[in-house]
């Protein structure tokens, strides 16, 4: 399908940027600008008044809210950054607060304004846009509703999966809507602390005027950055270089200078004065704000019919490099993949901020499909999840390279801060495969680089790709985090759900709808990256937009350069998985906050599917040797994972083989359906010779016996989902018999493979705990199950793992359409086990 099939897909739907339906879930924290880990910027106490907290960065960095000498000495740290937004109504004096609390720099008791607080009417999302909603009464004894102001401030960062290039722009929108019949006037600013983590940076600034095209109206910027950036380095996760871009039309008023004078000046006059203070100083002395006004005249008329109008503003965090990187050439200063287009951050952010309709469309098909897709999968409060989720997952990238050679870097938020975590992409890669898997790609492309160059000296995979993001250096010591076994097994597994997403034969076959939009083009010099992006031009309807990912010939083609550039490492992930996972000795799984623990059963469960997938990736390049070779070994070892991982009684797996009593959730089982091979019905092929082992204390182990149906047997899914049911908590499915605590996203995997009962239960679990946790960062993956559903220690938020909540989605849509129907034998009524393996719960505490 040519790109103008997606512009007529986009055309008849809703109106840009507006959900159509309300949210149903509300949880503590919501997106408003999220592109990547530092232009990250989250709605505090989601569930009271946007000015009743100021926004804050995902870390909820606590900082005061200013020292300027015209403001009162706050009382408290507060987790926020400077970002406020005023409305002030010119016949009645009065100065509302929208978001932030910049009423705090005002004077109540003031004779030229009063302080009034509207009526807030909530928040609406999707995948890519937050709306809150305000209505402020009109100014006279008139008591018709209709006649009262509504505005509608409406945040969007587009999810584009059909354009990589729009992805990439570190950038996103604010329109400010309003509908009413009286004049009003909106105030907006930013100051230094989106900069720098660091209050006594010292910050310089300046307003830019660009000419457009669109209108003959221009475009005022105000460019802002440290004084002396420190390339490449955070505080306290914050950048300490880049440049913030804050752009509005020409015909809005402007001013730079203190907080409070400017928010004064525009309460008392409901404009400003269109200067810029020159006094460069830290980002709180004084505090320096960068504000834009804009008056809307409303009553133009005698009629009282409400006028509808708005302005547009954008807000970017602008960095060149992005990123340091241990590439096979040396290390390299990474710029961003934008700048394959064009040739500057203003080009880029003119070409941005006229492109607004085209990113709204764009993102908009995305939301809308994934809200219908979500429902199918599940029920309204799956839209809600996966709609919170989105943004989150990829706020934790950011895209560099070239055309040529697109990568796409990961930064592991809040637990660590490590780069290109292999166990953080692969909870995260369902969201991948749905939305557009070439992302995926670029997510593992510098791991593979990296190892293939012989940076790294171990056999097995590598945990990660750098102690700190923003630098990707990689271990030449080898002292990464110890996770060889889990490591292996996810990058097999996310290698072969990647082959599998490039071979389909049309559209309703396909892993992601989106990504069979675009051309056919397909780079085929040798040298370049088989997943080189080749993207629309000005002569097509909409300029930017990503030529298809794989289908029919072109897919096998990316399929076999791919693999065979990089086969060696693949067979030595696996040979190392051939050696260590049946019986995985002591060490770290993904959960490494749990501690180490040797034979797990879910982590051995791990590699030998990873084992099994490798048989599949040898096919593709004709490997037809070493592919039946994985098999063999594969299907011999889940023959004794079984025998040694499932519990006496058969009701349940082991947390570890050695560990009676214990049980586990067992959500690797959810790769043996996500590639396609529960779908297998076959007489096992093991050979009678014995497999190699490479352990001296390990014996031979015989061929498992006769027929089965699937790589993992059915009745191990099905008790899986039965033992769910009866260990489900209040606030979800606990990771294991440890602790009460859970991951969420490895619920979504585990549940993804239940039947429908136990899914809705699971999902029911999950949307309480969402509505009811007093958690106050962006969405956490670890939480406990009663109580009050809070952290448990570690405290992590915002990562990217929440892409795991797509586990359904992708599932959906996997083997061609078919992989959910191989689970149609889980939807028998689940088996109600005795009191002895249940974990209690009150009647209270009953959904």
């Amino acid at each position: 399908m040519r790109s103008s099939s997606l512009t007529a897909a986009v055309a008849a739907l809703i109106v840009q940027g507006l959900p159509s339906e309300a949210s149903k879930l509300i949880p503590p924290v919501l997106p408003l600008i999220v592109r990547n880990p530092y232009l990250s910027t989250w709605l505090q106490d989601a569930r009271e008044a946007p000015w009743s907290r100021w926004p804050m960065h995902w870390t909820g960095q606590e900082v005061w809210l200013s020292d300027s000498i015209l403001t009162p000495t706050p009382t408290a740290k507060e987790k926020s950054i400077g970002f406020s937004v005023l409305a002030a109504i010119p016949a009645t004096d009065y100065v509302y607060p929208l978001l932030g609390r910049a009423h705090d720099s005002l004077q109540p008791d003031f004779d030229s304004y009063n302080i009034s607080f509207p009526l807030y009417l909530g928040a609406q999302y999707d995948a890519s846009t937050t709306n809150l909603t305000y209505r402020i009464p009109a100014p006279s004894t008139d008591t018709d509703s209709s006649s009262d102001l509504e505005i509608v401030l409406s945040f969007l960062s587009p999810i584009t999966p059909t354009s990589t290039l729009r992805q990439s722009i570190p950038a996103s929108y604010l329109t400010v809507h309003v509908k009413g019949s009286f004049n009003v006037d909106i105030y907006i600013d930013l100051n230094g602390q989106w900069v720098s983590g660091n209050r006594d940076s010292k910050v310089v600034w300046d307003l830019h005027h660009s000419d457009l095209t669109k209108d003959n109206k221009g475009l005022k910027t105000w460019v802002v950055k440290r004084e002396t950036e420190q390339l490449l380095t955070e505080w306290n996760d914050r950048a300490e270089w880049g440049t913030l871009h804050f752009s509005a039309p020409s015909d809005v008023r402007h001013e730079a200078g203190t907080s409070a004078l400017l928010r004064r000046r525009f309460s008392r006059t409901g404009t400003l004065k269109n200067v810029v203070d020159d006094r460069y100083r830290s980002i709180m002395n004084e505090e320096p704000v960068f504000a834009f006004a804009k008056s809307f005249k409303l009553n133009a008329s005698s009629s009282s019919t409400a006028i509808t109008d708005s302005v547009l503003f954008t807000i970017a965090h602008m960095q060149d490099p992005v990123v340091q990187f241990a590439s096979a050439r040396g290390l390299t200063m990474m710029k961003p993949l934008w700048s394959s287009w064009f040739a500057t951050a203003e080009d880029i952010l003119t070409f941005h901020y006229l492109d607004y309709e085209n990113a709204a469309n764009l993102a908009t098909n995305y939301s809308s499909q994934l809200s219908l897709d979500a429902f199918e999968s599940g029920a309204d409060d799956y839209v809600d999840i996966v709609a919170l989720s989105a943004r989150q997952a990829m706020g934790a990238c950011v895209f560099a390279g070239t055309k040529d050679d697109p990568i796409l870097f990961m930064k592991e938020i809040s637990s660590d801060g490590n780069t290109q975590t292999i166990d953080v992409i692969y909870p995260a890669f369902p969201f991948f495969l749905y939305t557009n898997p070439r992302w995926l790609a670029y997510l593992l492309e510098p791991l593979i680089e990296h190892t293939l160059s012989g940076q790294y000296p171990n056999k097995y995979a590598m945990h990660d790709l750098g102690t700190h993001f923003p630098n990707a250096t990689g271990h030449p010591d080898g002292n990464d985090e110890y996770m060889p076994v889990e490591e292996c097994g996810n990058i097999l597994i996310m290698g072969l759900a990647l082959v599998n997403s490039l071979k389909y034969d049309n559209s309703g076959s396909a892993g992601s709808i989106w990504a069979t939009l675009g051309s056919d083009a397909l780079n085929t010099d040798v040298e370049t990256s088989p997943f080189s992006l080749n993207i629309s031009s000005n002569g097509d309807s909409i300029f930017g937009l990503d030529d298809r990912w794989g289908g029919l010939a072109k897919g096998t083609k990316q399929a076999e350069k791919w693999v065979k550039k990089s086969y060696s490492l693949w067979k030595q992930w696996t040979e190392y998985l051939i050696e260590y996972t049946l019986e995985p000795h002591n060490q770290l799984s993904t959960d490494d906050f749990a501690g180490w623990l040797a034979l797990q059963t879910n982590l051995a469960l791990k590699g030998i599917i990873g084992i099994n997938a490798m048989s599949a990736i040898s096919e593709v390049i004709g490997e037809s040797e070493d592919a039946k070779y994985y098999k063999n070994i594969s299907d011999t070892y889940i023959t004794k994972w079984e025998e040694f991982g499932i519990s006496r009684d058969g009701t349940h797996a082991k947390l570890a083989y050695n560990w009676y009593g214990s049980w586990t959730t067992l959500y690797n089982l959810y790769a043996d359906s996500l590639l396609c091979f529960h779908l297998d019905d076959h007489s096992s092929p093991v050979s009678q010779q014995l497999i190699p082992m490479y352990r001296d204390d390990q014996k031979p182990i015989k061929p498992g016996p006769g027929k089965k149906s699937g790589f993992v047997p059915q009745h191990i899914y099905k008790m899986q989902s039965d033992w769910y049911h009866n260990v489900r908590q209040r606030y979800g499915l606990p990771l294991d018999s440890r602790h009460l605590y859970t991951k969420t996203d490895w619920e979504f995997f585990a549940a993804a493979v239940t039947g429908e009962e136990v899914r809705g239960e699971i999902l029911q679990s999950v949307a309480k705990w969402v509505n009811e946790t007093n958690t106050d960062r962006p969405f956490t993956d670890l939480h406990k199950t009663e109580e009050d559903g809070g952290f448990p220690g570690p405290n992590f938020f915002a990562r990217p793992v929440v892409g795991g909540h797509f586990a359904f989605l992708a599932l959906e849509r996997a083997c061609g359409g078919m992989a959910m129907k191989g689970l149609a034998f889980l939807n028998e009524a689940p088996v109600r086990h005795s009191d002895s393996f249940v974990i209690k719960r009150s009647p209270a505490e009953e959904l």
